[in-house]
């Protein structure tokens, strides 16, 4: 059968767009790259402190401000999303970090689309893919390619799948048709997030003190986690869900896990705080890389998240429990419940 002449052909970036789904991506947008539009508010809070001990964002912060400058000769964004179950039950454990690395899984995934576009346009497209790492403020390119709006929790929410999801970002070289950019805000006078935050690192609408934040405090933070925020900590062994568990968004949108890579992986799967903690701070270094090989939660390393379980062990454990902890580690997790029994 011969096609009709006035049938177009489907643009490319409509292509690129079904094969990102194809490739198990979740949402999908486009944008020109530039000068960020939160340059200045990025700026505001590294000279607010709130970025802690990630010394790396104020020393790529030139690149952040400008999505041009991280890969020379890059002219366009695409920017993806891939959920990661955020109708999962809540845990000890961050529902991003259960399974397998986000990065290595959405890199590949990224790496493949680069692959068929300089298949499909026939010659070699000059691109690199981002995931988390690279010197992006991949928000800004999200809600620039039309994928959501700033939360004030400072999650990225999109009003069909919430915030449940990680972004990436495929710089390429080609001249590509953006999509709008996402410019309305539906949080409206919803405070649930600044009000459940147990530390208080939600500041202000919009503003996170990372140094307050329990994800900093479990994860990027490399020495002790300060006394006054123990208790604070609860029973969250590595990360935090909770300004995106009081959502509306996520409690309407959220999605099942889709992602088998995401998978709570043996160690971790139907195991609540204390029995979790316990089996950390029971591993070697040999049980250690052996349970977490190819798992996000290893950057904390193995000294953070026996620094973490002790914490955890601390606020909800027994006097039996306690014993667990060897001398080193239970000087960084007293007790108000056991001090006198120590």
């Amino acid at each position: 059968m011969i096609a009709s002449p006035n049938v177009e052909a489907p643009r490319l970036e409509d292509l690129i767009k079904a094969q990102s789904y194809g490739l198990g991506f979740d949402l999908v947008g486009i944008t020109t790259l530039g000068v960020a539009t939160t340059a200045d508010a990025f700026d505001a809070w590294l000279e607010r402190g709130f970025a802690g001990e990630m010394s790396y964002l104020p020393r790529t912060a030139e690149k952040r401000r400008d999505s041009r400058l991280p890969f020379a000769g890059a002219k366009t964004a695409i920017v993806v999303a891939m959920n990661y179950g955020g109708t999962e039950p809540s845990g000890p454990v961050a529902r991003y970090a259960r399974g397998d690395d986000y990065h290595d899984v959405m890199l590949e995934r990224l790496t493949q689309l680069h692959r068929w576009i300089e298949s499909h346009v026939g010659r070699e497209v000059q691109g690199k893919p981002y995931v988390d790492t690279g010197p992006l403020l991949e928000r800004d390119l999200a809600r620039r390619a039309g994928l959501g709006w700033f939360g004030k929790n400072t999650m990225l929410i999109n009003p069909r799948a919430g915030s449940f999801f990680f972004l990436g970002t495929l710089l390429v070289d080609l001249d590509l048709a953006s999509d709008a950019q996402f410019v309305t805000d539906h949080c409206g006078t919803c405070t649930r997030c600044l009000d459940a935050c147990p530390t208080g690192a939600l500041v202000e609408p919009h503003v996170l003190d990372s140094t307050k934040c329990i994800s900093y405090l479990t994860i990027e933070l490399k020495g002790e986690i300060p006394s006054e925020l123990h208790e604070k900590i609860g029973a969250l062994v590595y990360g935090c869900d909770i300004c995106q568990d009081v959502c509306p968004w996520n409690v309407k949108f959220a999605r099942e896990l889709s992602e088998p890579a995401f998978a709570s992986r043996p160690v971790l799967a139907g195991k609540d705080a204390a029995a979790l903690a316990h089996d950390i701070l029971a591993m070697s270094d040999e049980d250690f890389r052996i349970a977490f090989k190819g798992s996000p939660m290893k950057r904390a390393k193995f000294k953070g998240l026996k620094r973490n379980a002790s914490v955890v062990i601390g606020n909800i454990g027994t006097i039996e429990d306690m014993s667990v902890i060897d001398a080193e580690e239970r000087a960084v997790a007293p007790s108000r419940n056991h001090e006198s029994s120590i």
